[in-house]
């Protein structure tokens, strides 16, 4: 641990106290320092930081000295230690791998300021770079469109979209309160109420063909109804889940889908043949059908019949491409 390090070290220590903490304790915690390093770090503080660091005699310790409305003192400037300046530079690589340049002009100046403190630091930040890899797989471009909507939300105002669904493959011009922007198997998407439908919507940021931020306040739907609303049901169809889809995976497949997460409220179970059996709450079909096709021969539906028709139904179609080849 250098200087750098046993500075915000000592201020975490003493700012998170509410007792006075003995010269001793300091040395351990500071990685086993000597004597002369606490008096040292404890002057730069308060002569070059302006900590108001005092000591009590009675207890025979050092705290933090509380201002009239109980608050305490913070480092000034940006203060990181070396781990947390590594997971700054792996989360703005996820950014970067999730779509180069989306928040590059919000992010510059923090990235150019953690990248000066790594280097000064010297903690290996072209390493690091090159070791961290995010994959994405089937992502479509964000398209021109996603700074309006990521200011809508945050800024909580309403938007006016051009919106263009695949589904109906019909333009709509919809308002719109934003309440959530939301990654999701890498892709944008944006939950709001929509005032067209009078409900709550998900949008693919991606057919967004215009959009204008409005003067208006959003209307804020509570977390509660968004979770119910977004998160009860499978995938990114959305709606109160009212049906449970039963599943039987096959014995040499049980092992890696009972370490998968479905949903948030699956059940699983391993059955006495070796088996795996999970139920999931849906709403909309389309995705967990698709996912479930995924694992062809080695899953079937057990319940509902109407899920168990809809998955054969894909497999005949399937097969009928191969008839005859």
């Amino acid at each position: 641990m250098d200087k750098f390090d046993r500075i915000y070290e000592l201020h975490k220590i003493l700012r998170d106290r509410r007792t006075p903490i003995s010269r001793t304790d300091l040395m351990a915690r500071l990685d086993n320092c000597s004597e002369p390093t606490v008096y040292r770090l404890i002057r730069v503080m308060r002569d070059f930081l302006g900590a108001p660091i005092d000591h009590d005699d009675q207890v025979g310790g050092y705290f933090y000295r509380r201002d009239v409305d109980g608050g305490t003192y913070e480092l000034p400037g940006m203060w990181f230690n070396a781990k947390e300046l590594q997971a700054l530079l792996v989360f703005d690589r996820l950014l970067e791998s999730l779509e180069p340049g989306l928040l590059g002009d919000h992010l510059g100046p923090l990235a150019k300021r953690v990248k000066e403190l790594l280097e000064h630091r010297r903690l290996g930040l072209t390493e690091a770079a090159i070791r961290v890899r995010v994959l994405g797989m089937a992502s479509r471009p964000t398209g021109e469109w996603f700074q309006v909507l990521a200011s809508a939300t945050l800024q909580r105002h309403k938007l006016h979209l051009v919106y263009h669904g695949r589904e109906r493959d019909r333009v709509t011009e919809r308002f719109v309160s934003p309440q959530r922007i939301v990654h999701y198997r890498d892709n944008w998407h944006l939950d709001g109420y929509c005032h067209l439908r009078k409900g709550l919507r998900t949008f693919s940021v991606d057919r967004v063909r215009k959009a204008r931020e409005l003067d208006e306040a959003a209307d804020t739907v509570p977390e509660k109804e968004l979770d119910e609303y977004f998160a009860s049901s499978y995938g990114i169809f959305s709606g109160k889940a009212n049906k449970t889809a039963v599943l039987r995976f096959s014995a040499g497949h049980a092992r890696w889908v009972a370490d998968e997460r479905w949903h948030p409220n699956q059940i699983g179970q391993f059955l006495t043949d070796g088996s795996y059996e999970l139920r999931i709450p849906y709403r909309d079909p389309r995705e967990l059908v698709m996912d479930i096709l995924r694992h062809g021969p080695d899953v079937t539906v057990v319940a509902p019949d109407a899920l168990r028709q809809d998955v054969a139904e894909h497999l005949r179609r399937a097969a009928a491409n191969y008839s005859g080849h």
